[in-house]
């Protein structure tokens, strides 16, 4: 049996443990889905008068343009929010007094500041449009996360890279482009994708000041059928695509994590000292 430093291997017993604790697990999960569908059928969620209306050219219409609005305030909100992540990070992280101060007090502050608030202070108070009033409110929110992301990442990169690099001449622009910032992001990116998620999911909080996102249209679309519990089919076929759109983060996440290994790897081989005996590339020359 061979030994690890991070765990022991289980014998026979704990093996058999863990396969009843999955067991039971499994009959647990099983049992609280079938009887969510038994109250489905129970209420009649699954009938065709109840799904009818969505074949409708209309409602699909409706559905469609609230998910196009859902991904153009996510899409503002996440580029806008790396971007100012990426400054109050770099504002924490100078070298002057009263700049780190500044940053610090945004991003505190906003940090703490319910999303809701925020969104409906700047659509209220301000005046603005749903569309940038929702996108204001989720990138002052997310990039003050951000931000806190982006610093502490960099600060976990070993004290040896940055000293080393100082010590071949960089300045500290070169410094954190070409050393530490390539070495964090690799950290972070999983913490940056599970922002982003939150983001995606925050958006729907659009349709308590009129934005026609997704929960918008579900909404109107429930609204406007006149049977009892009509939001549950809407539900039904939102919240697939809403899981689909955050597990598709999720997997671009992974992708872009194993792509960077597979360089990294690359990278190694490229590097990798030649074999004893092996003369390298300009060995040996006499150079005037």
């Amino acid at each position: 049996m061979t030994d690890t430093a991070l765990y022991d291997i289980p014998g026979p017993r704990a093996r058999r443990r863990h396969l009843v604790y999955g067991l039971a697990a499994t009959v647990v999960i099983l049992g609280i889905v079938a009887w969510v569908l038994y109250l489905l059928f129970d209420t009649h969620q699954f009938t065709a008068e109840k799904w009818r209306p969505f074949v409708y050219e209309g409602i699909q219409e409706m559905l469609l343009r609230g998910l196009g609005n859902t991904l153009k305030a996510f899409a503002y909100a996440a580029v806008l929010s790396l971007a100012l992540g990426g400054l109050l990070a770099a504002g924490r992280l100078s070298d002057h007094r009263i700049v780190r101060w500044i940053a610090t007090v945004f991003v505190e502050f906003f940090r703490a500041m319910p999303v809701l608030v925020m969104i409906f202070f700047v659509f209220v108070a301000l005046k603005v449009q749903p569309l940038p009033a929702l996108v204001t409110g989720l990138t002052l929110y997310n990039g003050s996360v951000l931000a806190e992301v982006f610093r502490s990442g960099v600060n976990s990169v070993d004290r040896g890279q940055r000293e080393a690099a100082y010590a071949l001449g960089m300045r500290k622009t070169q410094v954190m482009g070409h050393v530490l910032v390539p070495q964090a992001l690799r950290a972070m990116l999983p913490t940056i994708i599970s922002q982003l998620v939150v983001a995606l999911k925050d958006t729907s909080l659009g349709f308590l000041i009129t934005y026609e996102e997704f929960l918008h249209a579900g909404k109107l679309i429930a609204s406007n059928l006149d049977y009892g519990l009509p939001f549950i089919p809407v539900v039904m076929i939102i919240s697939p695509i809403y899981i689909g759109m955050c597990m598709l983060l999720s997997w671009l996440a992974t992708w872009v994590a194993k792509r960077q290994r597979r360089s990294l790897k690359t990278e190694a081989v490229e590097v990798a000292p030649a074999e004893p005996g092996t003369l390298l590339p300009g060995a040996g020359q006499i150079h005037p």
